[in-house]
Order: C-alpha cells, then structure tokens, then sequence
C-alpha cells in the first residue's frame, strides 16, 4: 500500500473494507455453484470433475480466509476492532498458545517455553494477543532449518523506562543472544513473509495495540523474534 498511500493514511483501512465487500459477494457465488455442482444438482460428474471441482472448492475456502484477515486488519488498522481488557499471565496464555499450533505438514518443530518469570502479568485482550502469538510461531517454526526446535524465552526488562515483559523467540543457539539484545541489535520485524497471508500484519497491530513492540534480528530477520509487552501494574 504505497505509492502515496501509506498506512498511516485514514483512506487505507477504507480502501481495504471496500475490497473485502467488493470481493465477498463473488467469492461466494463461485463457492454456492461448486457446491452445488459437487451435490451433482446438474448431474453426475466424472471422477475427474469431481476431483477439480474440490480443488477449486478449498481454493474458495482459501480466498474466504484472506477476505476474514483482509476485514480484520482493516478494522485494527481503522480503530474499530475494540480490544477487551483483562489482566493476563503471559506465560499461562503463551504454554496454551504453543500446545495448541497445528502441526506442520512436512516436519515436526518442536516449539517450548522457556523462563516463567515471576509476575509477568500484562493488561489486554487474551484472545487477540493468542492470535497474536499463534501467528508469529507459526511463521518462524516454518522457518527453522534443521531440527534444534525453536525456543520462547520470557524475561522482565525495562524499555523506555516502563517495566515490560521481553519474550524472545528463535532457536537454541540464538534465543540467549536475542533476550540480551539491545534494542540497537533489532529491526523491525517483517510481516510480509510470504505464505502467511495477512496474519503477521495483523499481529503488530495488536501487539502495538496493546502499547508493545515487534523486532526480529537485525542480522538475520527470519531468524527469530522479539515482541516486548508493557508489564502490568
């Protein structure tokens, strides 16, 4: 969204909601014939229409969950997507987060929480920050490469003078360095990683949402990250 239009323009969040209307209605239509097709309303189909036909069907599912993260982000991005507060254990709410991702299709990654730091309690919306969290493992576990598994370290740290809690997230041989790092050793973290779709875009807003940040690793940005959380009073 550049070409002078950036984020920060009220007109982007608008532009997105009229895309998502404007695409919703014949995503559906396509959808409603497939499916009518596959229930063999005009007649029975061959093996080998059947089998396009399903495919074409998950390609419609596919587009229908870009569309919900499409409203989504626009709504985050807009300010209507109102946050629910409440006072979380980070640590409690990251150990379900790990023990519920999906399970790869060609690997397995194994992802464990190091660190439950006394007291690291923060205010803010459970379900938004566990999708939140969900979709920044997701990403950097599709990222690893061999089998060391990736680690999410949790501290208590100061940043800008606010008491916050310092989650680090890559694999054994760097997670130390990152919960160490000076915020001069970051970048920001990139949310346009390809076969994501928009859920990492989402995930920064929150997470700023909720008055934190996102880095990844200023040498090497899909080798981990750093999301920094204002403690709770």
């Amino acid at each position: 969204m550049s070409n002078g239009l950036p984020q920060s323009d009220p007109r982007w969040p608008r532009l997105l909601s009229l895309a998502v209307h404007e695409f919703r209605t014949p995503v559906t239509v396509v959808s409603g014939y497939i499916r009518m097709l596959l229930k063999d309303k005009t007649g029975a189909l061959t093996d080998q229409h059947r089998r396009l036909l399903e495919e074409a069907e998950k390609s419609c599912g596919r587009l229908s969950g870009l569309l919900v993260e499409m409203s989504d982000l626009a709504n985050v991005e807009g300010g209507n997507a109102p946050l629910s507060r409440s006072t979380i254990d980070l640590g409690a709410l990251l150990e379900d987060t790990i023990a519920s991702l999906p399970p790869l299709p060609d690997r397995h990654i194994d992802v464990a929480l190091e660190g439950q730091a006394s007291g690291a309690m923060v205010e803010g919306d459970p379900g938004r920050l566990k999708a939140a969290a969900t979709a920044v493992l997701t990403a950097l576990r599709r990222e690893v490469v061999g089998g060391d598994g990736l680690l999410v370290r949790q501290g208590l740290r100061q940043h800008d003078q606010v008491p916050s809690i310092w989650v680090a997230v890559a694999d054994a041989s760097r997670v130390a360095r990152l919960s160490d790092a000076d915020v001069s050793q970051l970048t920001l973290f990139d949310e346009w990683r390809g076969g994501c779709g928009l859920s990492l875009a989402i995930a920064r807003r929150v997470i700023e949402a909720h008055g934190g940040r996102i880095w990844s690793p200023a040498e090497d940005s899909k080798a981990g990250a750093v999301i920094v959380l204002p403690q709770a009073p």
